[in-house]
C-alpha cells in the first residue's frame, strides 16, 4: 500500500488527537439501526431454517439444509441464498467490533471534514469491509456444499464429523495464543494514519475486512462446525470478537477465550469418543 494509505499496525499507535466537527449522534445511530436490522433479519432466518429441519447423519448428528440444494434449485440460486443469509449474520455480529474501527478511522481523517464527506468516506470503508466478508461466504458455502456431499456420500466420513468438529475447535482455541493471531489483533485495534479520499478509504475498508477475516479465523471456524445459525454460539462467537477490539488488553482476551475454546474442544472429542464407542 502507498505511502498515502499508510495504515500503522504495529502497536496500534494512535495519531494525533483529532476529532470531525459536527459528527453529533448520526454516526452511532445509524450504526445501532443497522445493528437492529441485522439481527432481526439474523432471527428470521435461524427461525426459518429451523422450520427446514435437518438431515441426521451417521453418527449421531444432523447437517442443515443450508449445504443443500432445495428441490428444483440450481447451485447459483443455493450460493446467492447462502451468501445473503452468510452477510446478514455477519453483519450483526462484526457490527459491535467494526463500530469501534470506524470511529478511530473517522477521528483519524475527519479534522475539518464536512459531515456528509466524512459520512461518504466512512460509508466507503464498511462496504469495501463487508465485500471481503461477502466473498468468504461464496468460499465457505463452497466448501461446506462440497463436504456435505461427501458427507451424504460416505458414511465413513459422516461418522468421523463429531469428532473433527472437535478438533477444528480445539485447534480454533490453541490459534488464540499464536503470534499470527496476535498480529492481526493488534492491526484490527490500531488507528490508521490516511489520507482523505475515496479510493483510500475503498482499499482501507477491504485492508480491515481481509485482516478481522484473518484474526476471525478460528472463531468463525468453530462457529461453522458447531452450527452457524445456532443463536448461542453466535452471541458467544460475538461476544468474543468484540472483546478482543474493546476489551483494554485485548491479547489477553483472546487468550481466556482460547482457553474455554480448547477446553470445550476436549470436550467435543471426547463425546465423539463416548458417543463411537457407544455405538
Amino acid at each position: 500500500m502507498s505511502s498515502r494509505a499508510h495504515t500503522v499496525c504495529a502497536g496500534g499507535k494512535r495519531a494525533a488527537s483529532r476529532r470531525p466537527r459536527g459528527a453529533g449522534l448520526a454516526f452511532p445511530a445509524i450504526c445501532a439501526l443497522l445493528f437492529v436490522a441485522s439481527v432481526a433479519a439474523t432471527l428470521a432466518a435461524s427461525a426459518s431454517m429451523s422450520s427446514m429441519g435437518e438431515l441426521p447423519m451417521p453418527g449421531g448428528w444432523s447437517m442443515s439444509t443450508m449445504w443443500t440444494r432445495m428441490c428444483g434449485q440450481t447451485w447459483p440460486r443455493a450460493a446467492a441464498s447462502f451468501v445473503g443469509t452468510w452477510t446478514v449474520m455477519t453483519a450483526a455480529m462484526m457490527l459491535p467490533s467494526l463500530v469501534p474501527m470506524l470511529s478511530r478511522y473517522r477521528e483519524a481523517v475527519g479534522m475539518g471534514m464536512r459531515e456528509r464527506r466524512l459520512a461518504l468516506l466512512t460509508l466507503l470503508v464498511g462496504v469495501g469491509y463487508f465485500v471481503v466478508w461477502a466473498a468468504l461466504g461464496v468460499a465457505v458455502f463452497a466448501l461446506g456444499a462440497a463436504l456435505a456431499t461427501a458427507e451424504l456420500q460416505w458414511q465413513t466420513f459422516a461418522r468421523a464429523v463429531p469428532a473433527t468438529a472437535g478438533l477444528v475447535v480445539l485447534l480454533a482455541g490453541a490459534l488464540q495464543f499464536s503470534k499470527w493471531k496476535m498480529h492481526h489483533l493488534i492491526c484490527c485495534r490500531a488507528t490508521p494514519e490516511l489520507a482523505a479520499d475515496a479510493g483510500t478509504a475503498w482499499r482501507y475498508g477491504l485492508c480491515i475486512g481481509i485482516r478481522c477475516g484473518c484474526c476471525c479465523a478460528g472463531l468463525t471456524a468453530m462457529l461453522l462446525v458447531i452450527g452457524m445459525m445456532d443463536l448461542r454460539m453466535m452471541a458467544l462467537v460475538t461476544a468474543a470478537i468484540t472483546g478482543e477490539r474493546v476489551a483494554p488488553d485485548g491479547a489477553r482476551f483472546a487468550q481466556v477465550v482460547g482457553v474455554f475454546a480448547i477446553g470445550g474442544g476436549l470436550l467435543l472429542i471426547a463425546q465423539a469418543a463416548s458417543g463411537a464407542s457407544g455405538g
